[in-house]
């Protein structure tokens, strides 16, 4: 069906008036906030290189292609600019998406608070718009310049658009193949993996992957669900049987910003740092009931006993993270020390790390994310061990700049993470590393993690082991109960026999 010319007119102005709006509304969000543009810019291991240069490029290019668009004679060399940069954009996002482990946001104001998918799903359509725009452009020669060089037949208007669309791939492919740095291996040691390693007993697929590892004991798992803060998911520990639990409790109402959930029987902790809040229960009634009297805040928790928290927070005399606890009795206290974290950047960032609690040696342990040391500790916040792990990244490589117009630090920089996640357990440290050692197989790590096991009483590393993953999805969270390893791998909840470290966990029991 043919478009008349009169309806081509109407279509022609509302996709370029959809094109200037767009883009001056990018332009000029980015520049209003542009302290905070280049720091995201820099987030992205393609761009982190040249974020300086590219933080001021978009918005320019971005106003440049609305005035072509707004000036009729250049209004088809102002369509081909837009198609050009919305491939462009649309097959960034789509490499950020499925090969990058960076996913930073480099949009402002509203396009903002668009998921990276529905970011996608909204540039191809300007990319359709634009297409339909350089066809109705195309042949209104009346209305432009026959001569003009951007004219051409209209059965041959495949031919430029399939040009400027693989140009445009080609130059996202080429910035990612020479800037993306792949797996990182560290030559300076050697992983000891043992002649039988554990093996995967059970697998379960939740049918969901947005759980977390609340607690486990010998019994059943638990798995909290941070949208659905009062629902709980108890799995036994063959992953035969699963029901969902609806926690009930004294507040009228509650409010959600940071959820944690934690299962150590026979209670549960359903607690906020960001709000806050600590809700305490029994496991059999699960109902939760308040016991935080003062507004203690606080980012990572983990219960000690009935009355104890061990948590990571925010300290008023340094600006600076530090470990502590928080003691619910009577009418509650929090102890941070400033003695436990070292900073080597700012404090915030350089410290971050994963904190749990070792209930059988009854010692906190803090696992650094980007330095190769972790923390144990008593529960009177005293250093026992300074631990190393088997890498030789010691000094954390981070870069930290601060958005002025709203006092807030960030990663100015895609970091070297080089511990991932840790769980405890006994005598031993379980860290999942984000490092590739000597010797190393590249494909089998690309299609498994690696788990580091440490002996936190005689501070040495023992050896590693491998959990495979599963349908491409990496192990995201893990624990382990006496001699069984427990770990989410995208919506499969999976257990491993670690048998080699039974007979010692068991000599530990009998001492206690």
């Amino acid at each position: 069906m043919k478009i008349h010319n009169k309806h081509k007119n109407v279509l022609i102005e509302v996709i370029c008036l959809l094109y200037i709006f767009l883009f001056v509304y990018a332009a000029l969000s980015k520049l209003v906030v542009f302290d905070e543009f280049k720091i995201q810019i820099g987030q992205s291991t393609m761009l982190t290189s040249f974020a300086g240069i590219v933080a001021w490029i978009i918005p320019c290019l971005e106003i440049l292609i609305a005035l072509l668009l707004l000036i009729p004679r250049f209004r088809l060399l102002g369509m081909y600019a837009a198609f050009n940069l919305m491939v462009m954009f649309s097959v960034y996002i789509f490499v950020i998406l499925n090969f990058s482990d960076d996913i930073p946001c480099s949009c402002g104001g509203v396009i903002e608070k668009l998921g990276w998918t529905e970011h996608l799903i909204f540039n191809i359509v300007f990319v359709i718009l634009a297409s339909i725009g350089i066809y109705i452009l195309n042949g209104q020669k009346k209305s432009l310049h026959a001569k003009t060089s951007f004219l051409i037949t209209q059965k041959n208007l495949y031919k430029p658009l399939s040009i400027n669309a693989i140009g445009g791939i080609c130059f996202i492919t080429i910035l990612f193949a020479f800037t993306h740095k792949g797996t990182e291996r560290d030559m300076s040691f050697h992983r000891g993996f043992l002649h039988d390693p554990p093996h995967k007993t059970h697998e379960l697929d939740l049918e969901y992957s947005g759980y977390y590892i609340a607690g486990a004991d010998e019994k059943n798992i638990y798995l909290g669900n941070p949208k659905s803060p009062l629902y709980l998911t108890v799995v036994d520990s063959s992953l035969q049987r699963k029901k969902v639990i609806h926690l009930s409790m004294d507040l009228d109402s509650l409010l959600t910003r940071s959820p944690q959930l934690r299962v150590i029987p026979p209670y549960f902790f359903l607690m906020d740092g960001t709000v806050p809040y600590i809700l305490r229960g029994n496991i059999k009634e699960w109902k939760g009931y308040s016991m935080l009297e003062k507004p203690f805040y606080f980012t990572n928790v983990q219960p000690i006993d009935s009355l104890t928290l061990a948590i990571r927070a925010m300290s008023n005399k340094t600006n600076e993270f530090s470990l502590g606890t928080i003691h619910l009795s009577d009418s509650g206290a929090m102890t941070l020390s400033h003695k436990l974290l070292k900073k080597q950047v700012d404090g915030l960032f350089d410290v971050d790390g994963t904190l749990q609690y070792n209930q059988q040696k009854q010692q906190l342990i803090y696992t650094y994310r980007y330095r190769n040391q972790y923390i144990v500790a008593n529960n009177n916040l005293e250093l026992q061990v300074l631990g190393k792990t088997i890498d030789t990244i010691s000094q954390a490589k981070i870069k930290v700049d601060t958005i002025v117009s709203k006092n807030q630090r960030k990663m100015a920089a895609p970091p070297l993470r080089i511990n991932k996640y840790s769980a405890t357990f006994g005598n031993y440290l379980f860290v999942n590393s984000n490092l590739l050692g000597k010797k190393e197989p590249l494909v089998l790590w690309k299609k498994s993690s690696v788990i580091d096991v440490y002996n936190i009483v005689n501070n040495g590393y023992q050896f590693s082991f491998y959990v495979e993953d599963i349908n491409k999805s990496k192990l995201r969270s893990f624990c382990v109960v006496d001699n069984t390893f427990i770990g989410l791998i995208g919506n499969h909840l999976v257990t491993y026999k670690l048998k080699n470290l039974l007979n010692e966990v068991q000599s530990l029991a009998v001492k206690q």
